[in-house]
């Protein structure tokens, strides 16, 4: 029987996990996942749980922090002044914030405190320093 190989196009249904069992992101309910496999679209260890799968072989896989989205970054936290955002914004610890860099590219944060006359941003991945369990249903190879 065909087995997920480089180069293959990947439709999987999956369910993404944390330490504690709590859901990240699942495509229960939704169109499976469609990937070509070794374009690096996917964190590695992702792409390493599915090849070799067969279709509809299911499995369950655990991914280091290094392999998925890296270890916390320390120099992705900046302190910056509550005056450079927009008024209307009242700033709560967790509050997410899009920036525009000059070259247009958006920079995604999380607010991770709030004091009297500066915010800390967190600009780490949410998954960063996790390890992450996936369960994997290949549902076709082609």
């Amino acid at each position: 029987m065909r087995t997920v190989q480089n180069n293959d196009t990947v439709e999987v249904h999956y369910t993404g996990t944390l330490s504690d069992g709590q859901i990240f992101d699942s495509s229960t309910g939704r169109e499976p996942l469609k990937f070509t496999m070794g374009m690096g679209q996917l964190i590695p260890g992702f792409e390493a749980g599915v090849l070799n799968m067969q279709v509809n072989e299911t499995k369950n896989i655990q991914i280091p922090c290094a392999e998925a989205y890296g270890e916390r970054q320390e120099e992705m936290f900046h302190e910056i002044l509550k005056s450079q955002l927009p008024q209307e914004i009242q700033p709560e610890v967790g509050m997410p914030l899009i920036s525009e860099a000059p070259d247009g590219q958006q920079m995604h944060f999380i607010i991770a405190e709030v004091k009297d006359e500066t915010i800390i941003i967190d600009g780490n991945h949410p998954l960063a320093g996790k390890d992450l369990n996936f369960e994997l249903t290949v549902v076709s190879i082609s």
